[in-house]
C-alpha cells in the first residue's frame, strides 16, 4: 500500500495519531522544501489535536524553515 492510500485510510478511520505519523513520513519523502513543510504542518495540526508528544518537534521543524 503506497503512502499516499495509507493517508486515504486514516483519514477515512479519523485515526489523527496515525495521520501525525504519516505526514511526517510524506514530509521526510518530499521532493522540496514547499511539499516538505505542507506535510509537516498538516502533521502539525494533528499533533495539536492529540497533544501529541511529536507536536514541538514539529513547530520547530516549520521554524526552522521560516514557515512559523
Amino acid at each position: 500500500m503506497t503512502l499516499d492510500e495509507r493517508l486515504l485510510e486514516a483519514h477515512a478511520r479519523g485515526d489523527r495519531a496515525a495521520l501525525v505519523a504519516l505526514y511526517t513520513q510524506a514530509a521526510d519523502q518530499a521532493p522540496d522544501t514547499d511539499a516538505a513543510c505542507f506535510y509537516l504542518t498538516q502533521a502539525y495540526v494533528f499533533a495539536l489535536e492529540l497533544g501529541h508528544p511529536a507536536a514541538a518537534a514539529l513547530y520547530q521543524q516549520l521554524k526552522a524553515h521560516n514557515r512559523v
